[in-house]
């Protein structure tokens, strides 16, 4: 086991050197909720773990609401996220977050083979965040993010900020989002050269059905990717849909077109790119599970309870 995670562990460090960005767990879908949606969440408007995804989400929550998510990734890497938000009258919104993940344990060795003991890694971000109204049913938001990298004694760290609108039409049942995410710079590095964040431009929308309860999400990803024609830039999507069975239970699907065509292996994906995932109303608190396919690489599964206190 432990072999396949030094592999797993070289193979995200060696795409992370290539690609010439750092702390990619940030693209991680944080909640059972979101994941399942296929992280179309841009334009979600009542679920406090929108503060990862589009920190101007946060202004049409209502009372205090709280958040835990686990992530069971493949082999023995772990993530926990955990949200929290309370609006203050004549300030506006604020929300904190913190998002975690532990790459397991590793043998250290020296270059002769010789087993020198083990070390551990892992990644965090900690996010304080800030919403109020632009206008009537337009709002923004801000959020300001540290990120701190460990691995065998040595660290990274760095700095960004979260930027976000969302404009809402109720009687429509109409929102509309769009974020600016991890803009910012690395404050410290492994390697000499320091390396670019996961920048992610996003725009979406969701729509709730008047004669039927089903909610529809729809998320373009990575705006600022360049590309050769202008309209490629539009290629990243996920979509994702919620249907209400009943006043306890929630059923919902996604699917993302980016990790279908990476995650092909020959002339097949399997599943990779589609999340399905459930959720329930038991007494005040709300209890999510979502499964997210990667094809024959494996799946992650997520759970996830919130509240409002």
């Amino acid at each position: 086991m432990k072999q396949k995670l030094v592999f797993l562990f070289a193979f995200v460090i060696s795409s992370l050197i290539s690609a010439q960005s750092t702390f990619e767990f940030l693209k991680l879908d944080t909640s059972p909720r979101a994941a399942a949606v296929a992280g179309s969440f841009v334009a979600n408007n009542d679920d406090p773990n929108v503060i990862f995804y589009n920190p101007a989400g946060i202004n049409l929550l209502t009372g205090t609401p709280v958040s835990f998510s686990f992530l069971k990734h493949l082999l023995d890497i772990n993530s926990a996220s955990l949200t929290f938000s309370k609006e203050f009258e004549g300030i506006g919104r604020l929300a904190a977050g913190i998002q975690y993940i532990n790459y397991g344990s590793f043998t250290k060795a020296d270059a002769s083979g010789t087993k020198l003991g083990e070390f551990n890694a892992g990644e965090m971000a900690l996010l304080i965040g800030y919403g109020n109204q632009l206008d009537n049913n337009f709002y923004y938001g801000v959020n300001l993010k540290f990120i701190y990298s460990s691995i065998a004694g040595q660290s990274s760290s760095g700095l960004a900020i979260d930027l976000g609108l969302h404009y809402a039409i109720p009687e429509l049942r109409w929102n509309f989002g769009f974020s600016i995410l991890n803009l910012g710079k690395q404050l410290s590095s492994y390697f000499s050269t320091k390396e670019d964040l996961p920048l992610d431009i996003r725009l979406g929308f969701s729509k709730e059905l008047e004669k039927l309860p089903f909610r529809f999400y729809w998320s373009f990803n990575k705006l600022n990717e360049r590309q050769d024609n202008f309209f490629d830039r539009f290629g990243q999507i996920t979509v994702g849909g919620e249907f209400r069975l009943g006043q306890s239970m929630r059923l919902r699907f996604g699917y993302d077109n980016e990790k279908r065509r990476e995650m092909k292996i020959g002339t097949t994906a399997g599943l990779a790119g589609f999340s399905v995932g459930l959720g329930f109303i038991v007494s005040k608190y709300n209890v999510d599970y979502s499964f997210s396919s990667m094809g024959s690489i494996g799946a992650m599964h997520r759970f996830g309870i919130s509240t409002n206190l």
